[in-house]
């Protein structure tokens, strides 16, 4: 009789997996989130809001960003579940949506994750697709399997009408790229910039605050940032890149003033009312990738 009753308690295999696949989902969910709050947190961190000050903005704060993350918290694991199952890529995009309208909802119609719910969300998708097909955790395969299995679609994404966004009038007077362009090719600033920036600073002995600024100030000093052509048009823009190519040129926080320049610099951009929020998202994006691949 034992054996029986051991044999009707003992989970069958395709619910094993079931609970496996939620458990690495509700990771993956956290892990976005926290990443999130790890851009969020950081400082000094020019133009942008962090719990120190609001930046360059008057029309949100720490908090806001805060009630945006809440509201996001569902939408990273339903499209990591997405890119699991392979979902197409308009199944991802209405998952987006869907996000986009709960942070609205949450900040009282102020814009604080529109960039990092598009570019963490098809991350998230990616590593998802990465998990189910067996694949080791590594940003090369991750950025692989974005290409592979969501490729055409981003493109095609890139170039299509949209609604008349601060970024999209940014594209259009000043000929900017932004989240979208940065999608079509499947992030590479994430991969090839911040990523990259983070993992050096971080293998030379420093801590984590210090790669991540050095991460930023590299995805600074490298995009094209729509937020910041729509509030400093291409003068801002060349303010922006100066600015962080010095840094970094001066060695970013391996040099014993980092932290006196980086402040300086928040205060110019301040002053300037220049935010590089589209670097924030992807230095969003890098911490992600850091936290979840394996090389």
């Amino acid at each position: 009789m034992s054996k029986l009753i051991a044999l009707h308690t003992t989970p069958a295999p395709h619910r094993l997996a079931a609970a496996s696949e939620r458990a690495f989902a509700q990771r993956i969910a956290r892990l976005a989130v926290r990443s999130l709050y790890a851009e969020l947190v950081l400082y000094p961190k020019p133009g942008l809001v962090s719990l120190v000050d609001n930046g360059s903005h008057t029309d949100m704060t720490a908090a806001t960003f805060l009630r945006s993350m809440f509201a996001l918290r569902r939408y990273f694991l339903d499209i990591t579940h997405a890119g699991m199952r392979d979902a197409p890529f308009h199944a991802l995009k209405r998952l987006g949506i869907d996000a986009e309208a709960r942070m609205l909802r949450a900040t009282a119609g102020i814009n604080t994750h529109r960039g990092a719910i598009f570019c963490l969300g098809m991350l998230c998708a990616a590593i998802g697709r990465c998990h189910a097909s067996g694949a080791a955790l590594t940003a090369g395969r991750v950025h692989a399997m974005l290409l592979d299995g969501w490729g055409r679609e981003l493109g095609a994404h890139s170039v299509a009408p949209e609604m008349q966004s601060n970024g999209a009038r940014a594209r259009s007077a000043y000929a900017a790229s932004g989240a979208r362009e940065e999608g079509a090719r499947g992030f590479p600033s994430v991969f090839h910039i911040g990523l990259p920036a983070l993992r050096r600073t971080l293998a030379a002995g420093h801590g984590i605050r210090e790669a991540r600024i050095d991460a930023l100030f590299a995805l600074m000093a490298h995009i094209s940032d729509t937020n910041v052509y729509h509030r400093g048009g291409p003068d801002g823009a060349a303010t922006v890149r100066r600015q962080a190519r010095a840094f970094v040129a001066r060695g970013g926080t391996a040099s014993p003033d980092w932290e006196a320049r980086a402040r300086a610099c928040h205060r110019d951009f301040v002053a300037a009312r220049l935010s590089p929020g589209g670097a924030a998202d992807l230095l969003g994006a890098a911490c992600l990738l850091q936290a979840v691949t394996v090389d």
